[in-house]
């Protein structure tokens, strides 16, 4: 069944049958109404409405012809039309069931057949309503299809007028780029009449540019600069008329013109070159050259030519002829003669400076900065002339001195850079150092290696002649006191003296080095095999033995004081010692193992045995420095546990020190790290009642150990009783007493304790 044909009705528009059933369903029993299934598809067809009958109450008459009319048309074998797809006949069999399923509960008792004519008559109704719907909607899309249709019709014939319009453009233009091809020799034409009619305006011109060209470079000849710039400008001005209707075309008539302009700033190059003989001979000369570079730098062609840049050149020539004036020759002087050119440039270049001031500036514009420019023109060309000076040959002990004194002192000074007549245009402070550090460096190095030689052969030519002296027959000469007197210390003293004097006058830095190499020589001249000489045959080795002494003693003052940085740097970590802090790490002494090595890396440069004696005092000083700190009362152990730490920590800091000595070079019997070891077993003694025998026993290795050090050592210990210390201290008193042996350097005696207390002194001890 189509499903058109029984349309399920919408909620609340519904039959009353669908929602109740009618009074007389609800009174007596329900029978039943038996439809057979033949005839279902009759009573189906009755109920279906019709689009165009009225609605008919049960019981009237039709006639066959009004039944028919009603009537659907439909396919054969069917009640609907047939399905136009699959879905369709699947849709027809669901509206089918649904239908029967609505008119079996319509007419589920007879009673209902009544109201079928009601039923027909508002499905046809909705029927109609549904057609007249859709058929508005199908009518809304055919007209919006058919205005489409239109509109692509009407852009069609308008693309189709536009592709005949450029179709017709496209052959005009065809047509008007053969009539230019035609039209072209008669341009051509027009172009040469052109030229021809602005050759024969300029011919009587241009016959006389080669007369013109000749005049002009017969003013620069003569140097009249400005008469020959405009007649060249003139004639460029000429070349720019008839260059552009040409075409660009050059005549030949104006090839000279290159060559012409050339020759007109090379004058002006030239002119520029000997700016300060002109600015005193012929400023006219100089002034139009400047002009002449300065007009030329804001004029504009439009002619393809290269730059001239007569300015550049201009400012360039200036610096050029500056330099060839005055550094222009290569420096070929004998040795001893550079202090004379220096003192020459002292002269000339104040002078220079004075008349580019009074004399050139003026001829210039005031963006030359002609002071400036002179200034710094001169220091450069200076600067580069002693480059290629240090680069040659080496120098010798004067000149290295005298260039070094000439530039550190006279060029900065009042009477050359640093003068005052000279204004603040000059802008002197830019200036680079004539000589870098490294230059400075290659000086003084070179200074005192020559002066080092030099020395040396002064001091053996006074050695030699004293040994000549000595060596008379006559006797030697002696003082006011009737000593012998010889003057060979003071001549020794006044060769050295007069050369670190004289370093002086230059720097710091050179006199510091002629001050080492003075000591370095002095201390050759003391060991030179020279000094045997003047023993006498025969005469015992011991009579040098007091010079010796006084060198000896000159060492050890030197070494004491070269060990009082040393000692300023350790003081601060020895504070720190001994602490809980020293019993668990060794991080205390790594820090003092760390700033001795540091220090004590420049030894290496040292020669033995001058070296030993830096390392032996410096390790002594480490040593007193932890005797010292041991001393102090800084730390009192709480236990045996801590003792055992304490002697542990001595034991590890002593092959410490040890190891880091043999390191450096120190022989190991020369060390005063056991004196640390014999600390250790008197911490590390279990009975205190056999501290007698350790104190006795460290007594006899360090015989300069006082009741004060024990006491003290005993306090560390923190376990000792008035009765055992005083038994301790008396083992000091008992026994012979240790003798000094020759060998024996002091280290007890140079460590300070703290004043004990009187309980803990002997009563004839030097604390009673």
């Amino acid at each position: 069944m189509n499903p058109m044909c029984f349309p399920k009705p919408a909620p609340g528009s519904c039959p009353r049958a669908w929602q109740e059933p009618p009074s007389s369903f609800s009174e007596g029993p329900r029978p039943r109404l038996q439809l057979r299934e033949s005839t279902l598809p009759a009573l189906t067809q009755t109920l279906a409405p019709t689009p165009t009958s009225s609605p008919v109450l049960p019981g009237s008459a039709m006639d066959s012809a009004t039944k028919d009319e009603m009537q659907p048309s439909l396919s054969p074998g069917s009640s609907c039309p047939g399905p136009e797809w699959p879905e369709q006949e699947r849709a027809e069999q669901l509206a089918r069931g649904a239908a029967l399923k609505w008119a079996s509960g319509i007419f589920y008792r007879p009673e209902q057949l009544a109201r079928l004519g009601q039923y027909r008559s508002r499905e046809v109704q909705r029927t109609c309503s549904l057609e007249a719907r859709i058929k508005s909607v199908v009518q809304s899309y055919l007209e919006g299809v058919k205005t489409g249709v239109w509109q692509l019709a009407q852009a069609f014939e308008a693309v189709q007028g536009t592709r005949e319009a450029l179709d017709q453009a496209h052959g005009l233009l065809q047509g008007m780029v053969e009539t230019t091809e035609t039209l072209k020799p008669l341009r051509e034409q027009v172009a040469q009449h052109r030229q021809l009619q602005v050759l024969s305006q300029l011919l009587p011109r241009l016959r006389a540019v080669p007369a013109a060209v000749a005049h002009t470079r017969t003013l620069i000849g003569a140097q009249r600069l400005l008469e020959a710039y405009v007649c060249l400008r003139e004639l460029e001005q000429l070349q720019e008329e008839t260059w552009a209707p040409l075409g660009g075309l050059e005549l030949p008539v104006f090839e000279g013109l290159g060559p012409l302009a050339e020759a007109l700033g090379q004058a002006v190059e030239a002119a520029a070159g000997v700016a300060g003989r002109l600015a005193r001979e012929d400023p006219a000369l100089l002034v139009a050259a400047v002009r002449v570079a300065e007009v030329d730098a804001r004029h504009t062609t439009s002619l393809e030519l290269p730059p001239r840049d007569w300015q550049r050149r201009c400012l360039q020539a200036l610096q050029e002829g500056l330099e060839r004036t005055h550094f222009g020759t290569p420096l070929l002087l004998e040795p001893g003669a550079l202090a004379g050119w220096l003192e020459a440039l002292r002269v000339a270049l104040p002078a220079e400076l004075a008349t580019a001031e009074a004399l050139v500036a003026p001829c210039c514009p005031p963006h030359y900065k002609v002071v400036r420019l002179w200034a710094h023109t001169l220091h450069s060309g200076l600067r580069r002339c002693l480059q290629q000076l240090l680069e040659g040959p080496k120098l010798g002990a004067a000149d290295a001195f005298a260039l070094l004194h000439w530039t550190l002192h006279v060029y900065l000074g009042p009477e050359m850079m640093g003068s005052l007549e000279l204004g603040p245009e000059a802008d002197v402070s830019q200036l680079e150092p004539l000589l870098t550090p490294e230059n400075i460096e290659q000086l003084e190095a070179m200074f005192v290696t020559q002066i080092q030689v030099n020395v040396a052969q002064w001091l053996q030519k006074a050695l030699d002649g004293e040994v000549a002296e000595w060596n008379r027959e006559q006797e030697p000469g002696t003082d006011s006191s009737g000593f012998y007197h010889s003057p060979l210390p003071a001549i020794v003293l006044q060769i050295l003296e007069e050369n670190i004097r004289v370093t002086s006058l230059v720097s710091e830095s050179l006199q510091r080095r002629v001050h080492g190499m003075a000591l370095s020589e002095l201390g050759t001249f003391l060991r030179s095999s020279s000094v045997s000489v003047l023993q006498p045959d025969g005469a015992a080795s011991g009579d040098l033995a007091p010079v010796e002494a006084g060198l000896d003693e000159l060492q050890r003052r030197i070494c004491r004081l070269v060990l009082e940085a040393l000692l300023a740097e350790l003081q601060p970590l020895f504070e720190a010692l001994p602490s809980r802090r020293w019993l668990s790490s060794p991080e205390l002494l790594d820090d003092v193992c760390e700033r001795t090595v540091r220090f004590c890396q420049d030894f290496r440069r040292v020669r033995n045995p001058a070296v030993q004696l830096l390392l032996a005092e410096a390790e002594r000083t480490v040593v007193l420095q932890y005797l010292r700190a041991l001393m102090q009362g800084r730390l009192v152990c709480r236990g045996a546990d801590e003792r055992i730490q304490a002697a542990q920590r001595l034991q590890n800091d002593a092959a410490q020190l040890r190891e880091l000595f043999l390191g450096l070079g120190l022989e190991e019997s020369v060390q005063c790290t056991p004196v640390l070891l014999s600390l250790r077993d008197l911490l590390n003694l279990r009975d205190p009642m056999l501290l007698g025998l350790e104190v006795a026993g460290l007594r006899q290795k360090f015989p300069d150990v006082s009741e004060d050090h024990v006491s003290a050592l005993l306090d560390l210990r923190g376990d000792v009783s008035r009765e055992q210390r005083l038994a301790a201290l008396s083992s000091l008193q008992a026994g012979p007493q240790p003798s000094l042996s020759a060998g024996h350097r002091a280290l007890f005696s140079l460590v300070p304790v703290p004043t004990p207390a009187l309980s803990s002194c002997l009563p004839s001890g030097p604390c009673a």
